[in-house]
């Protein structure tokens, strides 16, 4: 495997920038599955961060042993044409998009989703290419996913509330069950978007004559080890937006929250459907917190409208300078 890479140095690129993406994924995507828990004082922020990159690293290798779907459908997101080395430019054009978008989000504190926003990144930069184009059949089970984990989410996060209103448990209950939903939501995460970097490598090594040299098992751990690393560093700013300026909440509220979009996350995993964390955790806020801030919501609603264009474009643009200079 190493001397694959010493060999061919345009594959040890590809690699590094879809494990940069995937630790960038994990510092500012991850942060939404543990934002209820600290916010309501369930965990410090600090092991809170520990016990979600744990989890992270976990969460690929269970989907991978139950349904590897998601990865499925990032592979096959879109076709490069017929020249190798155009074709590598654009994956690591579209790769350098997702992480400027994603950096300058959370320079605002802004959650947004790097799975859809590396999908949009990816077609984009496939559309810049002679022979480009993307495939409608894995953009449809985005498209899904994104509709489902919206409405399922709040949904999830309001009907959780109300159960717990009805049971009344403690505070301390409430708290206590907040560890174990913010651990499953973790968990669910790295099962999400973990399958989603490691369908992307795998399209990457595809493009190169030595990709048959990397053992998938390798390439998955890498993935987990990349996104655990980078929610170790867990992205603060994202949780005071998530789980204190857009919503007011109670230990009861944030246990709704958890349970409601773990729920969503899990059933969109098992039907094999790309999801973002991002948007699932935050809806189930929205459902479930008091008081929402309408210009915290409206902001963060309107960035991600934004994602899928201006990701695309930058990955169109980006390939386009790219390929300028040979």
């Amino acid at each position: 495997m190493w001397e694959a890479l010493s060999a061919d140095p345009v594959t040890g690129l590809t690699c590094a920038l879809v494990l940069a993406v995937a630790a960038v994924n994990g510092w500012t995507d991850a942060p939404n599955a543990i934002a209820g828990a600290v916010a309501t004082g369930a965990l410090p922020f600090r092991r809170a961060a520990v016990l979600a990159a744990l989890c992270d690293l976990a969460g690929l290798f269970l989907a991978l042993a139950i349904s590897p779907a998601v990865t499925k459908v990032l592979f096959s997101i879109a076709s490069f044409g017929g020249e190798p080395r155009a074709a590598r430019a654009a994956l690591c054009a579209g790769l350098c998009a997702v992480a400027v978008w994603a950096t300058a989000a959370w320079r605002f504190g802004i959650p947004t989703s790097e799975s859809h926003g590396l999908a949009a990144a990816v077609a984009g930069a496939a559309m810049a290419l002679p022979g480009g184009c993307v495939r409608p059949g894995p953009w449809l089970s985005i498209l899904l996913g994104l509709g489902l984990s919206v409405g399922l989410g709040w949904l999830g996060g309001r009907l959780g509330r109300a159960a717990l209103e009805a049971l009344r448990p403690s505070a301390a209950l409430c708290r206590r069950g907040q560890v174990l939903a913010a651990a499953a939501m973790a968990l669910l995460h790295g099962a999400q978007d973990g399958q989603k970097f490691l369908g992307i490598l795998l399209l990457g090594l595809s493009l190169s004559p030595a990709g048959g040299a990397f053992p998938r098992g390798a390439l998955a751990l890498a993935c987990a080890l990349a996104m655990a690393a980078g929610t170790a560093l867990g992205g603060r700013r994202i949780i005071d937006t998530v789980g204190r300026d857009m919503v007011r909440l109670d230990a009861a509220g944030g246990l709704a929250a958890d349970l409601g979009g773990g729920a969503c996350l899990l059933l969109c995993t098992l039907l094999g459907l790309p999801v973002s964390t991002t948007h699932a955790k935050t809806a189930a806020l929205l459902g479930a917190g008091r008081q929402a801030d309408g210009r915290v919501a409206g902001g963060i609603a309107l960035t991600w409208l934004c994602t899928f264009p201006g990701c695309g474009l930058l990955g169109f643009f980006l390939t386009k300078l790219f390929l300028f200079f040979p």
